[in-house]
Order: structure tokens, then C-alpha cells, then sequence
């Protein structure tokens, strides 16, 4: 199956899921958006108040300033996928329980498989702990490494830097970095902290969870 047509059934069923609790409380479920080819795909938490309205990722506060920090190294949102480690929003915005993510799992994992990006950037912990579960985000944010052969940079959630004003300098240092780092991927170390790599597969055969 093409990688745009995959992208189309995986919308079309997390619109209708019913996996978790989280489908009562949803007005629409957001897939992600974003070019199929896309080189770079940013992964985040969970949708929020604006993105239930929506159906869109990241198109309130957080939104408008991962916009901005694109812009600040010359790109633009239509050149990058970007996804949500759930669908639906949490409650309140609350944290994803663990079943939740569960859910949600195969469709970011089907994502990826039809993307195959060259870059995955992670934004907050509920992300980067799908590929580096044993990582503290204050000791690795910024840094590339390889994660089962695919370069994996872990960032702060831009909200953070919304509620915690200390950590925007942090923030906007990391992404300014990005195209240095993305450049730089072939010298990427491979994350001890991350999954094992398999040396007979490639990137796009690998299950990332």
C-alpha cells in the first residue's frame, strides 16, 4: 500500500476507534497531518483543547510556537509530519494513562512505517519515552542518537516552555541546533538507552516499539 493511502486508513480508523475510554470524551480524533515523504516527523503527547475542536495537531498555543521555532531555522509546518503519541484528548489535558498509549501504539507505529522519516524529534517525555524508556528528557534533550538504526532527537514539549518560561532559552537552543544535528546523523551514536538493535534488518522493517 502507497504511503498516502495508508496515512488515509489510519485517519479513517482512529476517527472511529473505540480501543480506549479516551473515544467518549473526543469531538474528533486527531490522526496527524503532514506530506507523506516528510523527512522529519515530530511526535508529541496527546491532542489538546483546540486540537479536539479541530481535528488537528498542534493548533493552539503550543502549536503556534513549534510554528515559530520552525520558522527561526527555515522551515516550514507543510514540509514536516507531525503526530501525537494518542489520538484523542486526555481529559483536561491530563497526562495519557498507560492503556491509552497502548492503544494508540500500532497506529503511530504504522505512521512511521509508511513515513519512514530520515528524523524522528520527539516532544516531551510521553514521546521520547517510546524510543529512549529509560532517558530522563533533562539529560538528553537536544542530543541525536540512533534508535534501531533511525536518528532520534528528543526535545522538550514546546507547552513547556508556556508554563515554565526557564526552559524556553532550552528550548529554542535545541531547535536551532536541529539542521546541524540532522546534518550530522550518520555520526549519531547508538542510544544505549533505547531498544537493541537488530543488525539484519532495516530502518523501515523495524518496529520502533
Amino acid at each position: 500500500m502507497k504511503a498516502d493511502d495508508e496515512l488515509k486508513q489510519i485517519a479513517q480508523e482512529v476517527a472511529g476507534c473505540t480501543k480506549c475510554p479516551l473515544h467518549h470524551s473526543r469531538k474528533l480524533a486527531v490522526p496527524g497531518e503532514g506530506p507523506s515523504n516528510a523527512d522529519i516527523m515530530f511526535i508529541g503527547e496527546g491532542p489538546g483543547f483546540h486540537e479536539n475542536e479541530q481535528g488537528r495537531p498542534f493548533v493552539g498555543a503550543a502549536g503556534k510556537y513549534l510554528d515559530e521555532l520552525l520558522a527561526k531555522i527555515g522551515m516550514k509546518r507543510s514540509q514536516v509530519f507531525i503526530a501525537n503519541v494518542v489520538k484523542c484528548r486526555p481529559p483536561g489535558n491530563r497526562d495519557p494513562m498507560p492503556e491509552e498509549l497502548e492503544a494508540c501504539r500500532l497506529y503511530l507505529e504504522r505512521q512511521i512505517q509508511a513515513i519512514n522519516p530520515k528524523v524522528i524529534v520527539t516532544l516531551g517525555r510521553f514521546s521520547m519515552a517510546n524510543f529512549l524508556p529509560n532517558a530522563k528528557i533533562s539529560s538528553v534533550h537536544g542530543q541525536a542518537m540512533k534508535v534501531k538504526g533511525r536518528l532520534v532527537i528528543a526535545m522538550y514539549h514546546p507547552a513547556a516552555a508556556l508554563h515554565q518560561q526557564s526552559l524556553k532559552p532550552i528550548i529554542e537552543q535545541d531547535f536551532a541546533r536541529l539542521p546541524e544535528l540532522i546534518g550530522q546523523a550518520e555520526k549519531a551514536p547508538e542510544s544505549p538507552l533505547g531498544n537493541s538493535t537488530d543488525p539484519k534488518k532495516e530502518p523501515k522493517q523495524l518496529s520502533l516499539f
